[in-house]
C-alpha cells in the first residue's frame, strides 16, 4: 500500500494533532484518508480527495479540534475560498523556475480562484469525513452538512464548457488522416461512441469483435500519482455494455490493425507485447498526459478549438457527459461525419459498407 503524505499515529506529542479522543481535523482526515478511502475507493478518487484534503482542508481548518469545529468556522472558511488565489496560496509560480515565473511570484497576482465544482467538492469530502467521524462516535454532529455553498461567479471568469459542432469534429478528423495520424482511430471512438480518455487508451483487442460490429468498455487507463495503471473497471456499471460499432469505427479499427502489426515487425524483439490496441511505436501503453498534448497540437493544426478555448471540449471530457455524437446528432449529421469520401483519401481496409445511422446506445 502506498504511503499517504499524511501518516498520523494514534499517540504524538504534536499539539496540533490533538488526542486519540479529540483529533484535529488534519489528524482525523489523514487516518480517514488512509484507512477508510484508499482501501475501499479507486485509486484515482482516493488521489482526488488527498489532494483536495492536502491543498484546502488542511492548511484551512486543519488545527481545529474535531470536536470543537462549529458550523460558522466551516461556513466562514467556505466563503473565503472564492476570493483564495490557489497560485498565491499553493506557491505555483515560486516553483517555476525562475525564468519562466509570471505572475505571483512576481507580485502579479493571477487570481487563479478554486471553481465552484472544486469548491463543492471539497465541501463534500468534508461532509463525508465529518460523517464517518460520526460512526466513529467522535462527534455527535456533521457541522459540514447544514453550510451553504457560495457563489464562485463573482470572482471567477465564467467558463463555457460548449461542445463541437459536426463540422468542427469533421474538420479535425480529416486533418489527423491528412497527416496520417497512428492515433487517429482513438479519437474515432472518443467522438462517435464517446468513450473517455482512459478508457480508449485502455481498449484491448480482446473487447472488439469487428464481425459482430461492438465492442466492449471493461478497462481503464490512468496514471495515478505517478504509477500508470490499467484496471479491470469502468467509471460507471454502464460502461461495461456494448456499444455498436458504426461504419467509420469498424473500417478506423481495421486500419489501426495493420498499423500496429507495421510496428510490431519495425520494432522487432524491442516489442513489448501487449493486448491494448493503443500504443506506442515499441508497443508499450500510451501515456494518457501525452495523448492530451497530442490533441492540443492537433487541434491548433486543424484549426479546431483548442482545450484552453473557452466552449471547447477537452479530451477527457468530450465524452458521454459532454459530447458524444452517437447520442447529440440527428442521424443525417452522423452520417455526415462518418462520409468517408470526405475523410479518407478512399475507403479504409475492410470498409465496404460505408457510414450508417446512428443507433442509440445500449
Amino acid at each position: 500500500m502506498r504511503a499517504t503524505p499524511y501518516d498520523a499515529p494514534a499517540r504524538t506529542t504534536d499539539t496540533t494533532a490533538g488526542t486519540d479522543k479529540h483529533p484535529t481535523l488534519a489528524a482525523y482526515l489523514t487516518r480517514w484518508l488512509a484507512e477508510v478511502i484508499e482501501p475501499n475507493r479507486e485509486p484515482t478518487t482516493y488521489a482526488g480527495y488527498e489532494a483536495l484534503a492536502r491543498l484546502y482542508m488542511i492548511p484551512g481548518l486543519g488545527k481545529k479540534q474535531l470536536d470543537k469545529l462549529t458550523v460558522r468556522e466551516v461556513q466562514t472558511w467556505l466563503n473565503t475560498l472564492v476570493m483564495l488565489c490557489t497560485c498565491c496560496d499553493q506557491k505555483k509560480d515560486h516553483q517555476r523556475p525562475q525564468a519562466r515565473r509570471r505572475c505571483c511570484s512576481k507580485g502579479e497576482c493571477c487570481r487563479e480562484y478554486p471553481s465552484r465544482s472544486t469548491i463543492a467538492s471539497i465541501r463534500r469530502i468534508l461532509r463525508s469525513a465529518l460523517s464517518n467521524a460520526i460512526r466513529d462516535e467522535l462527534i455527535s454532529k456533521n457541522v459540514a452538512a447544514p453550510t451553504i455553498l457560495p457563489n464562485a461567479g463573482k470572482t471567477k471568469k465564467a467558463k463555457n464548457h460548449g461542445v463541437w459542432n459536426v463540422d468542427e469534429a469533421r474538420k479535425f478528423l480529416e486533418h489527423l488522416r491528412s497527416v496520417d495520424e497512428p492515433l487517429y482511430t482513438a479519437y474515432v471512438l472518443i467522438l462517435i461512441l464517446g468513450l473517455r480518455r482512459g478508457e480508449v487508451l485502455g481498449l484491448a483487442w480482446d473487447c472488439v469483435d469487428l464481425d459482430g460490429e461492438q465492442l466492449w468498455i471493461s478497462r481503464r487507463l490512468n496514471r495515478v500519482r505517478g504509477e500508470l495503471l490499467h484496471r479491470e473497471t469502468t467509471k460507471t456499471e454502464d460502461s461495461t455494455a456494448s456499444l455498436p460499432l458504426f461504419g467509420l469505427c469498424t473500417a478506423a479499427l481495421r486500419d489501426r490493425q495493420r498499423i500496429q502489426e507495421k510496428a510490431r515487425q519495425d520494432a522487432g524483439e524491442k516489442w513489448k507485447h501487449s493486448d491494448l490496441v493503443f500504443t506506442t511505436k515499441n508497443g508499450t501503453p500510451i501515456e494518457p498526459r501525452n495523448f492530451y498534448r497530442s490533441f492540443e497540437r492537433y487541434c491548433e493544426r486543424a484549426g479546431a478549438p483548442a482545450s484552453t478555448t473557452p466552449g471547447t471540449p477537452a479530451p477527457h471530457s468530450w465524452p458521454r457527459s459532454t459530447f458524444t455524437l452517437a447520442s447529440r446528432c440527428a442521424p443525417p449529421a452522423l452520417a455526415n461525419l462518418g462520409d468517408h469520401e470526405r475523410l479518407h483519401a478512399g475507403p479504409l481496409p475492410g470498409d465496404s459498407q460505408g457510414a450508417r445511422p446512428a443507433q442509440p446506445a445500449p
